[in-house]
């Protein structure tokens, strides 16, 4: 099934394998994937992992944090911080008003509510908005085009107005994957804003995906205090946070 869209913005379609929904963008390219019968479970692997933020919070204060994801994609994200992690608030901003349509639809995502919302906007310019600054704890970037070529932004400015919506114990994670991307060009335009020593990365999945993850403020956590959220995590949120302390480094300079 497709929707058309008039403007510039790329046809939204979704695809079954199974027992999970897929969203594409007019392309065979993957942007977001749900399962029909568990709607809120993050099904990938590099989804689960754009949650790694939660590693450098209490988790005891996630119900008071603050969450904002820049690109909607299935909605996989906002669903599970709204209602898993029930976290004060949680906003995404998305470009495409069909994606949303989509989601909506397709993907149970449900109406706007005082907890909830999407925005439609450029995430580049939206996120300039003095209601962001310094306000979000957990910031996932993950925005790509119909061809999943790399990035669609992806500068050291872009990356510093990030680091500016941030709270001081707050932390942005990015889905670095592209045919023409280039991990370490990524890696330094966000050391750029956020400093080298803020930045840690996964090893990439079997599908290439590479979570990259930059602090606001550079931490180093003892391996026993990461090992301790990792469990609550899990126990928590369902989340394979004990299998992410293993394979979660700081990126070295």
């Amino acid at each position: 099934m497709a929707i058309k869209e008039a403007t510039h913005h790329p046809e939204v379609n979704f695809s079954e394998e199974g027992p999970i929904r897929h969203l594409h963008l007019g392309s065979e390219w993957i942007q977001g994937s749900m399962l029909v019968d568990a709607p809120y479970v993050l099904v990938h692997e590099y989804i689960q992992r754009m949650m790694a933020g939660l590693l450098f919070l209490d988790p005891a204060s996630v119900p008071e944090r603050q969450a904002l994801q820049l690109g909607l994609g299935a909605a996989s994200l906002t669903k599970f911080c709204h209602k898993v992690l029930r976290a004060r608030n949680t906003t995404a901003i998305e470009l495409n008003p069909q994606v949303l349509h989509a989601c909506k639809g397709w993907f149970n995502l449900g109406a706007d509510n005082p907890r909830m919302q999407v925005v439609l906007a450029d995430a580049a310019q939206e996120i300039k908005k003095p209601r962001w600054l310094g306000a979000v704890d957990l910031l996932q970037v993950d925005l790509y085009d119909e061809e999943a070529a790399a990035p669609v932004l992806d500068s050291p400015d872009f990356y510093a107005d990030c680091r500016a919506t941030l709270t001081e114990e707050g932390s942005m994670t990015v889905n670095l994957f592209g045919r023409s991307s280039s991990f370490q060009k990524s890696v330094d335009k966000i050391a750029a804003a956020f400093g080298m020593d803020a930045i840690w990365a996964f090893k990439a999945t079997r599908e290439g995906n590479t979570v990259v993850l930059a602090q606001r403020t550079a931490s180093r956590p003892k391996s026993s205090l990461l090992a301790e959220r990792a469990a609550i995590i899990s126990s928590e949120w369902g989340l394979p946070a004990e299998k992410w302390v293993r394979a979660f480094k700081p990126v070295q300079p």
